[in-house]
C-alpha cells in the first residue's frame, strides 16, 4: 500500500532547519528528531541560510521577513497587471470615442 506524500508548513520547515543552523544538530540528528528525509532537511537548511542572507527564494519562504517580501512582490505583480489592463481599456475607449466624433 502506497503512502501519500507528506507536506510540511513553512513554520515546521523553519523549526527543523533551525535545529541545524542555530542549535548545532547534525543533519542526520535533526532528521531523526523531526522524522524527515535527509534531502528535504538539507534543502530547508540551505534555504534558511539563504533567506537569512536576504535572498528571496523561489519556493515558499521560511522566514517571516521573506514571506512578507513574497506577499508584496505578488501584490506588485497583480497591480502592474491591473494597470496594463486599464491602459488598454482606456486606449480602446478613447479610440471608440474618436470614431464616434467623426
Amino acid at each position: 500500500m502506497a503512502t501519500g506524500r507528506r507536506s510540511f508548513t513553512p513554520e515546521f520547515k523553519r523549526d527543523a532547519a533551525a535545529l541545524v543552523v542555530e542549535q548545532g544538530y547534525s543533519i542526520p540528528e535533526a532528521c531523526r528528531a523531526m522524522d524527515v528525509g535527509e534531502t528535504a532537511m538539507r534543502r530547508w537548511v540551505e534555504q534558511l541560510k539563504a533567506e537569512r542572507q536576504g535572498i528571496t527564494p523561489s519556493a515558499k519562504a521560511l522566514t517571516v521577513e521573506q514571506q512578507r517580501i513574497q506577499e508584496l512582490e505578488k501584490r506588485i505583480k497583480r497591480l502592474e497587471l491591473e494597470k496594463e489592463i486599464l491602459k488598454k481599456a482606456t486606449a480602446l475607449l478613447m479610440s471608440d470615442e474618436f470614431k464616434n466624433m467623426r
